[in-house]
């Protein structure tokens, strides 16, 4: 397994870090509903409640963190590991969220595009014109599916569209380092998508298919969570059921496994000095870890200017 260093553990079902250029952390707890504030220590406090299932996290052009919640995650507690289980039929529909990370106060951005409400907001990346794009997951209830989608929308809740649809189970996006392309990730098909980008919220349509080309495939049991993109261009993606770091290069040509301690990685970020430490969440055993890493990360548009 990869030597790590733990941040901080006890956090239930981590997702969605943030490292802070203060040397602090935000990081959302799926099953506590929460969006939970990590010191240098790792000392852990609350910086809101968001009820729900939130799952990806990213600061925006005022400086509020947005966040995607699924709508709820049903857990099983087996020991030491909390395991995530079947999303119960009665879950509410997931939402975009806005916190106010100097009051903790929460509002809801977005619920709906036009023509569906929301199943399981997964993942969001911000771009350098003050949108996000943003994942739907979908959702599963046994014998039927709700189909994922991507999505582009406003931070001043004035946009939202649905740009392609459908995916199978959309998880982790984030923009090349030109900001020119965009990668997503699908969980259960194990493979990584990448959209070249024709403007704000546009993408290149080909004559066939959704637009995008497949740049990688997981093997055997590695399948595919949220992600963060590198300086040169490697597509880092969360493996849970492997348990690792998938590493796809940009263009296609190349990938690699990263193993990590626990089967649920369920997501990266970069921070540190220069960009070169990268920063995993380890969602059954409650850890956000940090490890040193050969290419610093993508400078993400309003949080590492």
């Amino acid at each position: 397994m990869t030597d790590f260093t733990v941040v901080t553990k006890g956090l239930r079902f981590p997702e969605g870090p943030i490292a802070l250029p203060n040397g602090e952390f935000l990081v959302v707890e799926v099953a506590a509903g929460t969006l939970a504030r990590v010191a240098a220590d790792g000392t852990i406090s609350v910086a809101a409640t968001t009820g729900g299932g939130p799952n990806g996290a990213a600061i925006g052009p005022d400086g509020a963190c947005y966040i995607c919640n699924n709508g709820g995650l049903k857990t099983i507690q087996m020991g030491d590991l909390l395991l995530p289980d079947e999303t119960p039929e009665d879950t509410a529909p997931g939402s975009i969220q806005r916190v106010d990370l100097n009051t903790g106060a929460v509002t809801t951005l977005y619920a709906h595009s036009e023509k569906t409400p929301f199943w399981g907001p997964n993942d969001l990346v911000f771009d350098n014109d003050g949108g996000f794009w943003f994942t739907d997951f979908g959702r599963l209830h046994d014998r039927y599916q709700h189909r994922g989608s991507l999505y582009y929308a406003k931070a001043d809740g004035s946009y939202i569209e649905e740009v392609v649809h459908p995916m199978e189970m959309a998880n982790g996006v984030g923009l090349s380092p030109d900001g020119k392309s965009l990668y997503v990730a699908e969980t259960f098909t194990s493979q990584v998508w990448r959209f070249e980008l024709d403007g704000p919220g546009r993408i290149k349509r080909s004559a066939h298919g959704n637009g995008g080309t497949v740049i990688g495939r997981a093997g055997p049991n590695q399948f595919l969570d949220s992600l963060a993109v590198d300086s040169a261009n490697n597509v880092c993606v969360a493996s849970p059921g492997g348990g690792g770091i998938m590493v796809f290069a940009g263009d296609g040509s190349a990938q690699h496994h990263i193993p990590m301690s626990d089967f649920m990685t369920t997501n990266i970020c970069f921070g540190g000095p220069d960009l070169r430490t990268a920063y995993i969440t380890l969602a059954t055993t409650g850890q956000l870890v940090s490890v040193p890493w050969p290419h610093a990360g993508v400078k993400l548009n309003y949080l590492n200017k």
